[in-house]
């Protein structure tokens, strides 16, 4: 299979960087002050990390067609061929109060599903927490991480998503790519749609309308309502397993589960679909 076309600079400057763009990046409106592209890095997540420490990375998006050394949730790896995904972070300094900063990554979700359908036609969905799905299989993983710097605490939400890869480049069987889907896609429009629609969730959780982004995150997530497992690290070491009906989110972004002893609600832990 082809590899995709590289992130054109200028029409992704272009779409996020335009009139409607304001003075604010700390408020969901006139996020963007920086675009920058790159070919290929070892992390767009530790490069955002590195210029927020050093005091001059509020408002960025890092783009990058390649990375060597992408990681995932639990510190799990993250990579693809050159040229068959693309790789997304962002650097914003949050107002809400730490312990909603999960909403983050939950909110990431929402858009990256929202805009792959825009883009692209394809029904994407989400598994709790931020694992976006076509058809069940992973297409594009999310990693947040609050990040201290001269400015104070700022968050690195960093995305990945499968454009071109094949068959034979999944890095697990129950992964999918964009192609594999039979879609082609300009990555720069793939990533300005994801971004408008990141810049709206953004801007419900930045004002607190928890409620609004609740039922937008609920809309696109196909956990709830299905037989679930969460397995969950256990008191004083080893494992545990949770199980039940997933029957919505609460309000710090915890995924809440109908089991047997009543509605549990659980922040962190691997998630099964049963069903």
């Amino acid at each position: 299979m082809p590899l995709s076309a590289p992130t054109d600079p200028v029409r992704l400057r272009e779409r996020l960087l335009g009139p409607a763009t304001g003075p604010d990046p700390t408020s969901g409106a006139g996020l963007w002050r920086t675009v920058e592209v790159v070919a290929s890095t070892g992390s767009t997540n530790a490069d955002a990390s590195q210029r927020w420490r050093a005091g001059n990375g509020l408002g960025l998006v890092l783009v990058s067609d390649h990375q060597s050394a992408g990681r995932g949730r639990f510190d799990r790896r993250w990579q693809a061929p050159p040229g068959t995904a693309v790789a997304v972070s962002v650097v914003v300094q949050p107002r809400r109060p730490i312990l909603e900063w999960m909403w983050l990554s939950l909110l990431t979700g929402v858009a990256i599903a929202r805009g792959i359908r825009r883009a692209t036609g394809v029904d994407a969905t989400l598994k709790w927490p931020n694992d976006v799905l076509v058809e069940g299989r992973k297409i594009c993983g999310i990693l947040s991480e609050r990040v201290e710097g001269q400015a104070g605490a700022g968050c690195i939400v960093g995305f990945g998503i499968n454009v071109s890869l094949d068959m034979d480049e999944l890095p697990v069987p129950t992964a999918t790519s964009l192609a594999l889907c039979g879609v082609e896609v300009d990555k720069a429009d793939l990533v300005a749609e994801v971004l408008a629609d990141w810049s709206q969730m953004y801007r419900l959780w930045d004002e607190g309308r928890l409620e609004e982004l609740r039922a937008a995150y609920e809309e696109s997530c196909s956990t709830i309502g299905r037989d679930v497992s969460v397995l969950l690290d256990a008191p004083g070491g080893g494992r545990r397993t949770v199980t039940g009906v997933a029957v919505g989110i609460g309000p710090t972004g915890e995924v809440l589960v109908r089991t047997p002893s009543g509605v549990e609600g659980f922040a962190a832990g691997d998630v099964t679909h049963l069903r």
